[in-house]
């Protein structure tokens, strides 16, 4: 039994459609023998006649007319089929999966997919906020094509491209005695009350290594998992607190306080990672370049914006 081809299809509408075999070879670029053993070849797999023949045309049988619209709507999926996947793999379709951190995710990433869908309007970005173990979770797990964190140590099953560094800010209440001062040393804060983050985000990693490297180990008077929590308390009164730069953005400040802290380790390096080894589609590449090149322009914000815990 022959093996049917998308040949023996198209052979078979190019029939129908010419009404004899003359023209039908014509159509498909091959010779009126060929035509003829690729149709009978169809009818000695399917097991009955298609086509009756004559000396001037060809007439499709009953059961040529039933398959005929099948036929034909198969051969314009298949069309459709490759049309589609040529638009992928050129980049000009597709879906993109990005996990990052939620002060990122908040702030930066929503102006560049605006961009990007203008330049871009056939591919959806799907967007999560996570902290940053679980953006480095979700890339190893290939939940998402690609994350977008900050990461203190090397991981050997990722790729990393370096987007921009996010200088920390210490954030202090109205009234503060900090806020006569023009610029903080860290070592200027071992005293104040502290409201610091989740053990689990980046920010909070970033700030106790940098205390730790000074000798001290700070112990928060209280803890909170959301950035926005953290303002709260701030606000109340009940101590400082620390968040990254590139969450200053929207008019949430609300009268606090803020300086950088400039100490070399108080600056976090954002990246974006992939699982070494996965190549990316178009379309998340297209993305990624679009993310590069928007991080490039970014220019300091003046305020700040509630943002989750990282």
């Amino acid at each position: 039994m022959t093996n049917l081809n998308l040949r023996h299809f198209e052979a078979f509408a190019a029939i129908a459609a010419a009404g004899n075999f003359t023209r039908a070879a014509q159509a498909l670029h091959v010779s009126q023998p060929a035509l003829t053993v690729q149709i009978r070849q169809l009818e000695e797999t399917i097991g009955v006649r298609l086509l009756d023949r004559n000396t001037r045309s060809v007439k499709l049988t009953r059961i040529g007319q039933q398959l005929s619209p099948v036929i034909q709507r198969l051969l314009r999926e298949i069309d459709s089929v490759i049309l589609n996947a040529r638009e992928l793999a050129t980049g000009d379709r597709g879906s993109v999966s990005v996990t990052g951190l939620p002060s990122v995710c908040s702030t930066i990433l929503p102006r560049i997919i605006a961009e990007f869908r203008q330049q871009q309007p056939g591919i959806t970005v799907s967007l999560r906020d996570a902290v940053a173990q679980v953006v480095l979770a979700q890339v190893k797990n290939e939940e998402v094509d690609f994350g977008i964190g900050s990461f203190a140590d090397a991981e050997p099953a990722i790729q990393v491209v370096p987007l921009f560094n996010d200088q920390m800010r210490v954030v202090f209440p109205p009234g503060s005695p900090l806020g006569k001062r023009r610029s903080i040393q860290l070592k200027q804060l071992i005293t104040e009350p502290m409201i610091l983050m989740s053990q689990q985000s980046s920010v909070r990693i970033l700030v106790d290594r940098a205390f730790q490297s000074m000798g001290h180990f700070p112990v928060p008077a209280y803890e909170a998992t959301y950035m926005s929590t953290a303002i709260g308390m701030v606000k109340a009164g009940l101590g400082i607190t620390f968040l990254p730069t590139s969450a200053f953005e929207a008019s949430e400040l609300g009268g606090l306080g803020s300086r950088i802290l400039k100490e070399p380790g108080l600056t976090r390096r954002i990246v974006a990672i992939q699982k070494s080894g996965r190549t990316l589609s178009p379309a998340a590449t297209a993305f990624l370049r679009a993310l590069i090149a928007g991080c490039k322009a970014l220019r300091p914000a003046p305020r700040i914006r509630h943002v989750d815990s990282e």
